[in-house]
């Protein structure tokens, strides 16, 4: 048996020398699905990444009396974060809340001018509340709303409902789209993989005859291309490896613009799951090719 594999790995190599452009054709076709496969993975990962900015953003606030003490705010900010569902509670005193203002406005003379002739500051401390778990908003808004101090002059917390019934139908709309994309793209490489194949089997048609003639086994006849479809996979899945990453490094100086002030590197998520991903897609591509190669040599050789 020992022998027998020897051979035809022998064999295999032997036949992808001598058919080195239809083994470069077989590899491409594969670099293109494995490449296509990652780049539909990468998509889902940016869109789950940029809905998740979105959800990260959503907070609700309480807006301070002027003559609440920082101390008072500061137990109220305690009794608040023993909340459950409460991620954070930030508290912004009247000296920040002007220094934001100014920051957020700064381009805009007329407005900064009007601040200057007040004597004080107008603006009022408050607390910044984030959720730890916004598809439970409403719950939080109803312990929010059950907290009574005398020092809250105001709570904003209707803002951003909308805005989460909108994110909602947006992520159950990407996933059933990225569900149906994937199916198609799957089933569309599936044949593309797998009459790339037959047609290179094809081109050994009369050598497989030749072999059922002279008495080969069935093993020795089908053990080459088994071995060269996981040669040619294994090849495939290197270089769509080093493409991909290639493409990654280009594409994440355009991500880091758009996460500004998120911790999101796509590189370092298809490194941490490189082991997952291309080993899977190696051993489905394995598959495939050996089906392929299975069925297209046993019509070939009337087995």
């Amino acid at each position: 048996m020992f022998i027998a594999l020897l051979r035809a790995i022998k064999f295999s190599l032997q036949d992808i020398a001598r058919n080195v452009w239809l083994s470069i054709v077989t590899v491409i076709i594969l670099i293109l699905a494995f490449f296509s496969i990652n780049l539909l993975l990468s998509v889902q990962v940016i869109s789950d990444a940029a809905i998740d900015t979105v959800r990260d953003k959503i907070d609700v606030s309480m807006y301070m009396k002027a003559e609440a003490q920082e101390s008072e705010i500061l137990a109220l900010r305690a009794q608040i974060s023993a909340l459950n569902n409460v991620r954070e509670v930030i508290y912004v005193s009247k000296q920040q809340a002007l220094e934001d203002f100014q920051t957020q406005h700064k381009n805009d003379p007329d407005i900064l001018e009007a601040l200057r002739e007040l004597d004080s500051n107008p603006l009022s401390a408050s607390l910044v509340i984030r959720p730890q778990d916004v598809n439970h908003y409403d719950s939080l808004i109803a312990d929010l709303n059950r907290i009574s101090s005398p020092i809250i002059e105001s709570r904003n917390f209707e803002d951003h409902k909308l805005m989460l019934e909108k994110i909602n139908t947006i992520t159950e709309r990407v996933n059933q789209a990225g569900f149906a994309v994937s199916l198609l793209f799957i089933f569309i490489t599936l044949l593309v993989l797998y009459n790339t194949i037959r047609v290179a089997i094809y081109t050994h048609r009369s050598e497989i005859g030749i072999m059922r003639l002279v008495g080969a086994s069935d093993w020795f006849i089908r053990a080459p291309f088994i071995v060269s479809s996981i040669i040619y996979t294994l090849i495939g899945i290197i270089l769509t490896a080093g493409l991909f990453y290639l493409f990654l490094n280009l594409l994440q100086p355009y991500l880091e613009t758009f996460f500004m002030n998120y911790d999101f590197n796509i590189i370092n998520y298809f490194s941490e799951n490189f082991l997952q991903f291309f080993s899977l897609q190696f051993l489905g591509g394995v598959l495939i090719n050996i089906i392929a190669s299975l069925v297209a040599v046993r019509k070939y050789s009337n087995v």
